[in-house]
């Protein structure tokens, strides 16, 4: 079984974060300033071995790819920002790949999302613009060419494996795939094992229509708990005190309903510890209330075990090992420890 963590990079400054948000911004500025929206909502969620880390030291790197190994996680998923030949947040693993350190599994997702104010990758006060053209196609393909060839990178049957978080955003997402095909086997990299993730409704259907070879499961999955919990954001606003449009949801009801459905033989499944973006925003977070490590033991678990019956490649995606201002993280916090990554490694044993 290979278990991989989705990883943010953002734990560093850069220019634009400096113009967009305020002089030395990171991710750790929106976590400092959360606070519980009503009684025994957890926040601020706050580090605590590796406390307020900054990913421009290779020291802090080295000791995230030691603990995760040591909790039997085998690799990270790295966001890669990519605007048309420009990259964000590239100094943490670009140091990683011209370094060689640390001797860790990783692959990429391209992060292929407007950045925006709302956080959400709408077109509402874009910040950083997408555009996308067959000659972006290629030369992108041949900057990841760099990644692929490092031997640290994590193949799937052989191949380097890829995924793009907003599939359905590419004008043509076939043609982009057939470009970066071609290109590989012309630069010797041979096939490729590309992934569509699933981060919203329409980014479902079967990856071969777009030219993917499988979907990747995320988590938590909104457009189907909304459904169910839309009818009762009011009542839950109410009796909370809360005025700003959250959307409150049980953990344990997220858990109970993924382990419920069956495993679609294109797509790897995916799970979260934890899930609250009150930290990024003013009104309208998503929280999963009453999150505890048990209960995302239980979740794992029974992936795991379902991965081993069903799944022709036992490969599971966790989201995230970093993520704090989305309350997501599977590094020690300081209300449970370590206590997420021992359900980890207790959870991948099935």
């Amino acid at each position: 079984m290979q278990s991989i963590a989705f990883y943010l990079p953002q734990y560093h400054p850069i220019p634009e974060n400096d113009a967009w948000w305020g002089k030395g911004f990171t991710e750790w500025t929106n976590v400092t300033r959360a606070k519980p929206w009503f009684r025994g909502h957890y926040q601020p969620h706050l580090p605590a071995d590796l406390g307020f880390y900054d990913l421009r030291l290779p020291e802090a790197r080295q000791a995230q790819a030691e603990l995760a190994q040591a909790y039997g996680l085998g690799g990270f998923c790295y966001y890669h920002y990519w605007f048309h030949g420009r990259r964000l947040i590239e100094r943490p693993f670009n140091e990683v790949l011209a370094s060689g350190q640390p001797n860790f599994p990783f692959c990429l997702c391209w992060a292929n999302e407007n950045w925006a104010r709302t956080w959400d990758g709408l077109d509402k006060q874009v910040l950083m613009q997408q555009n996308y053209s067959p000659e972006d196609d290629l030369a992108h393909i041949r900057w990841l060419a760099h990644a692929f060839r490092d031997p640290r990178y994590i193949r799937v049957q052989g191949k380097p494996l890829f995924l793009v978080y907003r599939a359905a955003n590419l004008p043509n997402p076939k043609h982009t795939t057939e470009v970066w095909r071609a290109e590989a086997l012309r630069l010797g990299l041979g096939e490729l094992f590309l992934c569509k993730v699933e981060s919203l409704a329409h980014d479902r259907g079967h990856p071969a229509e777009q030219g993917f070879d499988a979907a990747v499961e995320f988590q938590p999955d909104i457009s189907n708990i909304t459904t169910r919990w839309q009818r009762r954001r009011w009542f839950i606003n109410q009796k909370l005190g809360l005025a700003n449009g959250a959307l409150i949801y049980d953990y344990k009801d997220m858990v109970e309903k993924s382990l419920a459905q069956p495993l679609l033989p294109y797509r790897f499944p995916c799970i979260t510890p934890m899930w609250d973006n009150s930290a990024r925003r003013k009104s309208g977070a998503f929280i999963a209330h009453h999150a505890t490590p048990t209960l995302y033991e239980h979740w794992l678990r029974g992936t795991v075990n379902k991965i081993k019956t069903a799944q022709a490649e036992p490969l599971l995606f966790i989201n995230a090992w970093n993520e704090w201002a989305e309350g997501n993280h599977l590094e020690p916090c300081q209300r449970w420890g370590h206590a997420y990554l021992q359900a980890t490694k207790r959870g991948l044993e099935g």
